[in-house]
């Protein structure tokens, strides 16, 4: 111990005064609510409060009964979701844009928000209807909500969406990063991808911000839906274009298929094999298999 109190006595002060010389002078965390580690965690829990208002009795602690019960749970979860995004998406739209007609900004957003909530599960009610179709294995919808991992990537990501589509800073990416880090799936809150999707397994699954994905399709663990370079001749990263595939409808992608660049489309109703690399577009209806 007496060589640890000589360490910190002797050689402390100076760790201390180049920590402090770093933070003054390069990046830091400012002191702003907005963007600070509680803040993530009230994020996520006004995500837990939305997952719960979805599916009522799956998600969250209490199971409302149909009637009032339902009424007075889904009232007062969305009163209580909407004073969290007020406070968090004000605080982070002021740091990031400024104050100017901060109060339209926000409430704009959270009426945006929920009055797509009835759509959102009507997504997800044909994502799970997908599932149970595609998916021999699954003996009930009760079973895919509760313990398939998609699920949970997908109801993120339809809520992080909507959020990214009204430019909201950091806050979708929190919430699309919370999925990643607990399913595996890693679905950028900017991907647009229309009803009836289903990942089955789902680890090791990405897909990148400016891709779009039709209705019905499926895909397997280890799919890459990413851009053929992140970066111009000169290694400037490439910003504000389009980087990532289009998947148009009925398209079912196997396992550790890559799928790149922002040109690729693959056609309707085509099946991609495992294991295939693919930076060109697919004529619909095409079958690629990597052969033997």
């Amino acid at each position: 111990m007496d060589i640890l109190r000589n360490w910190l006595d002797n050689s402390l002060p100076d760790v201390v005064a180049r920590l402090e010389q770093s933070i003054s002078s390069g990046y830091h965390i400012e002191r702003d609510e907005s963007i600070s580690s509680s803040a993530r965690n009230e994020i996520f829990r006004i995500l837990d409060t939305l997952h719960s208002v979805l599916f009522p009795g799956r998600y969250g602690l209490h199971c409302p009964n149909q009637g009032e019960d339902l009424h007075f749970f889904l009232h007062t979860s969305l009163l209580e979701a909407a004073s969290l995004l007020k406070r968090h998406i004000g605080n982070i739209v002021a740091h990031h844009e400024g104050e100017e007609q901060l109060e339209e900004r926000v409430s704009g957003v959270i009426s945006t928000l929920f009055g797509d909530i009835p759509e959102i599960r009507a997504q997800l009610i044909s994502d799970i209807a997908t599932a149970f179709d595609a998916d021999p294995a699954a003996k009930s919808y009760d079973e895919i909500v509760l313990s398939y991992p998609f699920i949970e990537a997908i109801t993120t990501h339809r809520i992080a969406h909507c959020l990214y589509r009204q430019d909201v800073p950091i806050i979708p990416r929190i919430m699309s990063e919370r999925a990643h880090s607990r399913t595996g799936i890693d679905i950028h809150p900017g991907a647009s991808i229309a009803p009836g999707f289903f990942i089955d397994h789902g680890t090791g699954v990405v897909i990148g911000e400016t891709c779009t994905i039709g209705r019905n399709v499926k895909i397997y663990q280890g799919v890459t839906l990413g851009a053929l370079s992140p970066f111009d001749r000169d290694g400037t990263p490439k910003r504000g274009i389009k980087r990532h595939p289009d998947i148009q409808d009925d398209v079912i992608i196997y396992s550790n298929a890559t799928i790149l660049g922002g040109k690729t489309v693959i056609g309707k109703g085509s099946i991609i094999g495992g294991n295939t690399w693919i930076v060109r577009s697919v004529a619909p209806g095409s079958v690629i298999y990597n052969k033997e």
